[in-house]
């Protein structure tokens, strides 16, 4: 039987440290949170030293168009084109069609805007034409002039469905937005493939550490690790995991009361680190929720991140906990 590793400090990385070889990293991620860590270490690393995984779990077809929101919150945060407000969306955005689909009765409960339906159009067209929705990320940030390798989970659909503790299930965009996020959930469940894709396990395969993002754990990080191979891989690697909750709130979206329906608990970094056992080395929680003496398997760092300083000084501080 193999022998359990320890779970108490990160392990350093094998071999020669920063300056000798480059470090591959992979970084788990989704949501608004976890596009702006990502451009912190896009800002801290060569691009060809990091790999971001991302969440599709809440892609979805409306108006007949493919969306993978994740994804384009991830490339339009790289790219420089998010909306500053929001978080998701484009800067500068206009609703003429928006409004002109409204006016013809089509459904209006998610929002589009005319450049992000340049995005959703492109991405369609060429799904139904064969292409993979990994070549299709990779076509698209390349005309956003990302150079981070963006990766979907799968190339298969994965939906991310709620349950909820009245005894109705949905999709999670329908959760999110139709209901505002509101309703109490029971449990949540991932619907279609456990494949992941093959370039998501080769870059695994390769790769030297793993950072997890600030990510709501049930919407944007367990689709990912609970695909075929993946934890495993996890296991394998010394993997830092930073925390969505600081000082008992999340930044963004509806974490808290998922914590609370869910597990039953309140929501402290520990109850989302709860849910990586098994692979998770290191969390990182905020200075807030430091402890008066040191915890093991937490470092404690300043994790708020509303501009890109704040985001490329938590991305070196988690390099340098790597040693990368």
């Amino acid at each position: 039987m193999a022998r359990r590793r320890s779970r108490q400090r990160i392990r350093p990385l094998q071999g020669p440290r920063r300056g000798s070889v480059p470090v591959k990293l992979v970084y788990l991620g989704g949501g608004v949170g976890g596009a702006k860590l990502l451009q912190g270490l896009a800002a801290e690393c060569p691009p060809e030293n990091l790999t971001a995984i991302i969440n599709t779990g809440d892609d979805f077809e409306h108006w007949g168009l493919w969306i993978s929101p994740d994804i384009d919150t991830s490339m339009y945060t790289l790219a420089g084109v998010i909306d500053p407000v929001k978080g998701w969306g484009r800067a500068e955005e206009s609703w003429n069609v928006f409004e002109e689909m409204k006016a013809l009765g089509a459904e209006d409960w998610f929002l589009l805007g005319d450049r992000d339906m340049a995005v959703h159009l492109e991405r369609t067209r060429r799904l139904r034409t064969g292409s993979s929705l990994t070549e299709v990320t990779q076509h698209l940030c390349q005309a956003f002039g990302v150079k981070v390798r963006l990766l979907p989970m799968t190339d298969k659909p994965r939906a991310t469905w709620m349950h909820l503790a009245d005894g109705r299930d949905m999709p999670f965009q329908d959760w999110l937005v139709k209901e505002g996020g509101v309703p109490p959930v029971a449990y949540v469940e991932y619907r279609g493939t456990d494949a992941p894709s093959p370039q998501v396990l080769a870059a695994l395969d390769a790769a030297d550490a793993v950072i997890v993002g600030p990510s709501n754990p049930w919407v944007s990080i367990l689709p990912m690790t609970t695909l075929r191979g993946v934890a495993e891989r996890l296991k394998r690697l010394p993997v830092i995991a930073v925390s969505p909750i600081i000082a008992g709130t999340a930044v963004k979206g509806p974490l808290v009361s998922m914590i609370a329906s869910i597990l039953q608990q309140q929501a402290t970094p520990d109850a989302v680190f709860s849910l990586y056992a098994g692979w998770l080395d290191t969390g990182v929680i905020d200075v807030q929720d430091a402890p008066d003496r040191e915890q093991p398997g937490r470092i404690a760092a300043p994790i708020l991140l509303p501009d890109l300083a704040a985001r490329r000084h938590l991305a070196r501080r988690l390099l340098d906990i790597l040693g990368a």
